[in-house]
Order: C-alpha cells, then structure tokens, then sequence
C-alpha cells in the first residue's frame, strides 16, 4: 500500500529528477549539522549533570558542617530572620548550538543589620554558610532549568536527525532511482521504436525501388 501511495506521488520527468536531486543534496549536506548538534546537546547536557552534582553535593557538605551549630538559629535572643533575604538574583545566558540556557551568576541579599558588639560571634558565620547554601541551592535550580532546554532541544534535534537519516533521505534516494529506471526503460523504448521506424522506412524505399 505504502508503495501504491509514493507512486502517485511520483512524477517521473527529468524535472522531477532534478528536483530530487537537488533535496537529496540539500538532506546530506544539512544530516550532518544536525548531528553535531545532538552531539553537542547531549554532552552539554553531561556537563551540567556533572555540574550540577558538584553543586548538590558541596550544599550537602555545608549542610552537614551546619548540623553543629544549626541549633543556635533558635536562640529567642538573636534574631536571625533576615540572614539570608534574597534581593535579586542575577543570572546571565550561555549559548549551545543555537540554544540559550540561564548561567547562574550570583545572588544579592538584603542586608541584615545586628549588633556587632552585642551579637553572638556565630552570626557572621551563620550568615556566610547560610547564603552560601542559599546561592547553592539557587545555582542548581538554575543547572535544572538549563538542563531541561537542553533536553527539550535534543528531542527535537534527534526527531529531525532520524527524520532525515530514516525517511527524508531513503525516500529521494528510492525515488531518484524509480525516475531513472523509467526514464531509462523510456529511453530504451525510444531507441527500439527507432529502429523499427528506420527498419519500416528501408522497407518502403526498398519496395519503391523494387517497383
């Protein structure tokens, strides 16, 4: 059936033949781009993993070392409700392959105001662990975000790859070599009836002449 339904489709002149070949061309020549990409994606999106595992695993670290003095958060005396407020979060873009992806840069925090006289000397560490857990967090929520526009792009890169490995390119190959069998029977049909036509025509003169 799926025979049927190419054939039709098919128009079997030497326009078409041409047509074919030129998309047959243009399909080679534009395969291999897009391979690339897909490479690129995938090993992008093998970085940011690796990155992003990093990233995990130093907030697991700094979490850990927290453990120590985390109970001091809870001391009724300081108020520690602002150690780490996020005023913004500052992010810059990282092109791969035609795709943009968010490249965490850093976050700017309100400022937190307490005694430095009168506040416990664990604060300061407090709030440079704390924020650097905070940016953490934030760093790897953004490798997540990157992670999923680079997937989304992969699939869509992969889709039109094995568009073109599996259907664009078999398909103008099988037709360029359809047109040129029929082409070339018509050809040969051509050169046959020729020679019939020659064969007739020395018939003619020879029974004139015979006449």
């Amino acid at each position: 059936m799926a025979e049927e339904i190419i054939m039709v489709k098919i128009k079997f002149t030497k326009g078409e033949l041409k047509r074919q070949r030129g998309a047959l061309k243009q399909y080679e020549r534009y395969l291999p781009t897009l391979q690339l990409k897909k490479q690129q994606l995938q090993m992008e999106i093998l970085t940011q993993h690796n990155i992003g595992g990093d990233r995990k695993r130093a907030l697991e670290a700094k979490m850990r070392s927290a453990e120590a003095w985390a109970g001091l958060l809870c001391d009724p005396g300081v108020d520690t409700s602002g150690l780490a407020r996020i005023k913004e979060v500052l992010r810059a873009t990282k092109n791969i392959s035609g795709v943009d992806i968010p490249v965490f840069e850093r976050l700017e925090f309100e400022s937190f105001e307490y005694d430095f006289f009168f506040s416990p000397l664990w604060v300061d560490t407090a709030m440079e662990t704390i924020r650097q857990m905070v940016s953490l967090k934030e760093e790897i929520k953004t490798i997540e975000e990157g992670i999923v526009v680079l997937r989304h792009e992969l699939m869509i890169t992969t889709q039109r790859v094995n568009l073109f490995e599996k259907v664009k390119i078999p398909e103008a190959r099988d037709i360029i070599r359809k047109i040129k069998i029929y082409i070339g029977d018509q050809m040969a049909n051509a050169v046959g009836r020729s020679k019939v036509a020659k064969r007739k025509i020395q018939e003619y003169i020879l029974e004139g002449v015979a006449a």
